[in-house]
């Protein structure tokens, strides 16, 4: 048996045992043979060596995002057991430290209530790295994942940094149809229902009364994928959301709206597509005939990724061997 101690100084114990002790069980299930004992400041662990190695590691790094960034989500420790995981026995701390902070990430922005967002996990952190180097982006994965969450925030960084002039967030309006005619109201309640979500986002990053006036200057623009086609995106960050229910026809429609110093992010989660039957999804086939283009990416997220409640994870993997049985 191997014993350690940590002390936490100046942080919150609650910030890294979590409200109820929340982030200290998930780490008493995961080394279900090592006790983690929390007196004031200190955390003594006692247990089998290996694994009084890898909570310390998960501690300390917990402690540095602490510093960093005030917060600790129990999605971010679920990341921290993911990748205490995959470090080889042996490995040093310092190599360790090192794959923490190059999968966890940095800082992406601040929201304006001072909140750090930062790409919380491994497939997060793929989509941040990608958009640095590349003009278009595919980011491809489950419910959950934070696909749309954190091409949203990219958009909204590039903005104020003034990388580009304008966001142009669109999706398909599949569930009405892409003809929104014969629904009443006008345009904006028509299409409002379908591009709820990314209103969502932007409320959490942008204050009220700024968002507001972004959107009425047509600086920032939300729009069903059917209002792009016939222009050219010069300046623009634009995310297309929901691209599996993108036909074909519309993939290479949106795709080449891309102008001059413009980047986009496509998302989508090829399970959840809502298209009719035998009408074959953009995102799918987009994956074969781009492929190797310079300049152009894919990120591929997964379970381990999910971001929501614990259970969304678990439901995509019943799902997941659901349709593996069926094959």
């Amino acid at each position: 048996m191997t014993e350690e101690t940590i002390f936490i100084d100046k942080i919150e114990p609650i910030t890294i045992l979590g409200l109820g002790d929340e982030h200290l069980q998930q780490l008493d299930r995961a080394f279900a043979s090592t006790k983690i004992t929390v007196r004031g400041n200190r955390i003594k662990i006692l247990g089998p060596q290996n694994e009084v190695s890898s909570v310390l590691d998960i501690l300390k790094e917990m402690i540095r995002m602490a510093q960093k960034k005030n917060n600790i989500h129990s999605s971010d420790v679920r990341t921290l057991l993911a990748l205490a995981n995959r470090v080889e026995p042996g490995k040093t701390s310092t190599k360790k430290t090192l794959l923490f902070e190059n999968e966890i990430g940095d800082i992406i922005l601040h929201t304006h209530t001072g909140e750090a967002i930062t790409a919380k996990t491994p497939g997060q952190r793929n989509i941040v790295k990608a958009s640095e180097h590349n003009d278009i982006l595919f980011a491809i994965g489950p419910a959950g994942t934070g696909k749309t969450y954190t091409s949203v925030a990219l958009a909204v960084r590039a903005l104020k940094e003034r990388r580009v002039k304008k966001i142009i967030l669109a999706r398909p309006a599949v569930e009405a149809g892409e003809n929104l005619g014969f629904l009443p109201g006008d345009l904006k309640e028509k299409i409002d229902p379908y591009l709820r979500p990314l209103y969502d986002s932007l409320e959490e990053m942008i204050e009220f009364d700024k968002l507001e006036f972004l959107l009425a200057k047509n600086v920032i623009e939300i729009a069903p994928l059917a209002y792009m086609r016939g222009r050219t995106l010069n300046n623009a960050f634009v995310i297309l959301d929901e691209a599996q229910n993108a036909t074909n026809i519309q993939m290479k429609m949106f795709l080449t709206r891309i102008g001059f110093n413009s980047r986009a992010i496509i998302t989508g989660d090829i399970t959840q597509t809502d298209l009719p039957h035998k009408t074959q999804s953009g995102l799918i086939s987009i994956q074969k005939i781009l492929q190797n283009i310079e300049g152009i990416s894919f990120v591929y997220l997964d379970q381990n990724d999910v971001v929501r409640h614990k259970l969304v994870r678990d439901i995509i993997e019943a799902y997941e061997k659901f349709e593996m049985n069926k094959k």
